[in-house]
């Protein structure tokens, strides 16, 4: 076994590799997404098994199998906990798989991301306490920004020309920030101002601040967006809040329509 390098880590996900290991997809400060088997973590007794948990922040030390520099799976030598993690309402755990999902589909691996790292552990805490989906609709867009995808918000990008505030605006995946004009759903040219301002500044606080200006418009077109750039099969996560949705809105058989 080569020599550890340690690393800050979140779980993405996680996959049965036989019957007392997993193999994990970590999303790590210093190197991005790395690949990784943990050895016995599904044995009861493990010291892993705990500590290997969704949005916890942990310490991990990985190693490549020696005689095997170019491997792609990485070994898992040690996890323990680094700092407090966020701990997301019920209502909030789809949405924090889908950030997960995201990062999975998007990021390639071995590409690191410190300041999408940092946003990413933002977020999970700034989720845990939002009444709204601003944190969601702000991560989005610095990740769109992050993998380069992201057009200027300030710039039309047909025109070249600077984004008028009492215009409005629309993205699209293949033409970036177009003017639109009538009923089709669009952007304020004034959001779309604060919007890059904020990235440009780095300020998570004051992104999340402008998205919950329009928070149903931003939403359709981040999701078109972002469907653009990852193609199909849709996501698992989306898929299932949309089946929960109607399976909650679904009318109750005629006989439990009085049950408790």
């Amino acid at each position: 076994m080569s020599r550890a390098a340690t690393h800050h880590a979140y779980v993405l996900h996680q996959w049965d590799w036989s019957e007392t290991s997993l193999i994990l997809d970590l999303f790590t400060r210093e190197q991005g997404r790395v690949a990784a088997v943990a050895k016995g973590a599904k044995r009861p007794y493990s010291q892993l098994r705990p500590v290997l948990m969704p949005f916890q922040r942990l310490l991990v030390a990985t190693a490549r199998p020696k005689g095997e520099e170019g491997a792609d799976i990485l070994t898992l030598r040690s996890a323990e906990y680094a700092g407090a993690g966020a701990t997301l309402p019920p209502a909030r755990l789809i949405t924090g798989f889908y950030l997960n999902e995201l990062l999975m589909k998007l990021l390639a691996r071995g590409d690191p991301h410190e300041q999408l790292f940092d946003a990413y552990a933002d977020t999970l805490h700034a989720l845990a306490a939002a009444e709204d989906e601003s944190p969601l609709r702000a991560f989005e867009l610095l990740l769109l920004r992050e993998t380069g995808v992201l057009p200027d918000l300030a710039c039309n990008t047909t025109t070249q020309e600077r984004v008028q505030a009492t215009r409005h605006y629309r993205l699209q995946g293949e033409a970036g920030l177009v003017t639109v004009a009538g009923d089709e759903p669009a952007l304020s040219g004034a959001l779309c101002l604060a919007l890059q301002a904020a990235l440009d500044a780095n300020d998570r606080d004051a992104l999340r601040r402008a998205c919950q200006v329009a928070l149903p418009a931003l939403k359709g077109q981040l999701r078109t967006l972002l469907h653009y750039h990852l193609g199909s099969p849709p996501l698992r996560t989306r898929q299932m809040m949309l089946d929960v949705r109607r399976l909650l809105d679904a009318p109750l058989p005629a006989d439990r329509a009085t049950s408790p």
